[in-house]
């Protein structure tokens, strides 16, 4: 019952700062989730690839990025299937990436950060009303000696529509800042496994470049050797 003689004294702008908290508390709940979801160890994850894709498992590789949630995987999936499709520009295609999975990060946080800034002006505006309610009271008032009674509605009214908008304003803070702090996180681990990546295929490019220069060299030699044992 507290709570319903909170919301009478209160006022009508506690039901816009119940409402705001109730908002705050589903955002924070739904980001926390995904982002929990979402969280893995990277280097697990470029370590089980660069073991893959040494022996060209492309399909392995990506069926590999598939089944690991985050935005990170996806992201190497993207430098997999470029560099399958033989495109060059690797870093591009993690960019292209990035830039598709950031914004699914970022989705929502605004409205939390919206909360904890209007929270206290709300809290400020059902303070204003109950001190327009308690002059209100006092001019209406003919006698001169006014009671504490009379008087605690209106201030009761200003200083717990202050209280609430607070209330819900520095936790939307404390959860933004979290959330901000883990989507810059999440961010850093893409940025992570797109440069592990990028170095893995430069030095598997460069290994099997030397290969082919090898193998060629190899058969040159074999067949200046088949030449002079016809000449013979």
């Amino acid at each position: 019952m507290l709570f319903v003689r909170l919301m009478q004294d209160g006022g009508p702008v506690m039901w816009p700062i119940v409402l705001c908290s109730v908002i705050a508390f589903y955002v924070f709940l739904e980001k926390w989730f995904q982002f929990h979801r979402d969280q893995i160890k990277v280097d697990e994850l470029i370590r089980g690839l660069t073991n893959v894709l040494r022996r060209d498992g492309f399909i392995e590789a990506i069926s590999l990025c598939d089944h690991t949630p985050g935005p990170a995987a996806r992201v190497l999936t993207a430098m997999i299937l470029a560099c399958e499709r033989g495109e060059k520009d690797l870093e591009s295609a993690a960019e292209d990436a990035a830039l598709t999975e950031i914004p699914k990060l970022e989705r929502k946080l605004a409205v939390l950060g919206t909360i904890g800034y209007i929270a206290p002006l709300l809290g400020l505006f059902g303070t204003v009303l109950g001190m327009i309610r308690l002059f209100q009271t006092v001019a209406a008032e003919e006698s001169t000696y006014l009671t504490a009674t009379l008087l605690s509605s209106s201030l009761n009214m200003a200083l717990l529509t202050t209280a609430a908008g607070l209330a819900v304003a520095i936790p939307c803070y404390v959860a933004y800042n979290y959330l901000v702090s883990r989507v810059d996180a999440m961010t850093l681990d893409m940025e992570k496994a797109s440069r592990e990546m990028l170095r893995f295929f430069a030095s598997h490019q460069r290994g099997a470049d030397k290969a082919r220069s090898e193998a060629a060299e190899v058969e040159l030699e074999n067949v200046a050797e088949s030449e002079s044992g016809d000449e013979a």
